[in-house]
């Protein structure tokens, strides 16, 4: 049964499950490299409304669990179609293809690009993408760290954090706890 405040308020309704939730726009998430936070990403990317895609170059390192939560896996990432509706994360800033496999993806300028590491140290994809010839321009568009500041630590606190990052980017958001108007003010 639909209270009145639902009748009036459609975001309210869509959270209670009485109006189905339309995003409105193609979503796709595309994580580079074949990890454990890749595969969650993929999954719970998917219960998001996104179509996932994974970028392995070694198909030896695509386990069951990460082909079964990608819509399309590349070994080639030239292969990819990115476009304003895409959301590319690189799970992993470690391997010796770096340049080679991300280049092509932040020159396909996709919605949102980011890599995982630390704030700590310069990441190693601005020198792996600088050695493809990637101008400085292109470069600045990756994002790192990525995801919200939640503390996390672990593949699915990442991946967490990174999806609530991307829907909040993709919402116009902050992200966080959100002040209530009033005193009186209600929530859904």
């Amino acid at each position: 049964m639909t209270d009145r405040v639902h009748e009036h308020d459609p975001e309210c309704a869509v959270a209670h499950g009485e109006l189905p939730h339309d995003p409105g726009q193609r979503r796709e998430l595309v994580a580079v490299y074949a990890t454990p936070l890749a595969t969650t990403l993929l999954s719970w990317g998917r219960e998001l409304g996104f179509t996932t895609g994974l970028v392995e170059p070694d198909d030896a390192r695509i386990s069951a669990a990460a082909r079964a939560a990608a819509d399309a896996i590349h070994t080639d990432p030239g292969d990819v179609e990115v476009g304003a509706w895409t959301d590319v994360v690189v799970t992993d800033h470690h391997r010796d293809d770096l340049g080679p496999v991300l280049a092509p993806l932040v020159r396909a300028q996709p919605r949102w690009i980011g890599i995982m590491g630390s704030v700590r140290h310069v990441g190693p994809h601005i020198a792996a993408l600088r050695g493809e010839g990637v101008p400085d321009e292109l470069i600045a568009t990756v994002h790192r760290p990525v995801g919200l500041d939640i503390g996390s630590k672990a593949p699915p606190e990442i991946a967490l954090a990174t999806l609530a990052g991307l829907l909040a980017d993709r919402n116009g958001r902050a992200g966080g706890f959100p002040r209530p108007a009033s005193a009186t003010a209600t929530s859904a």
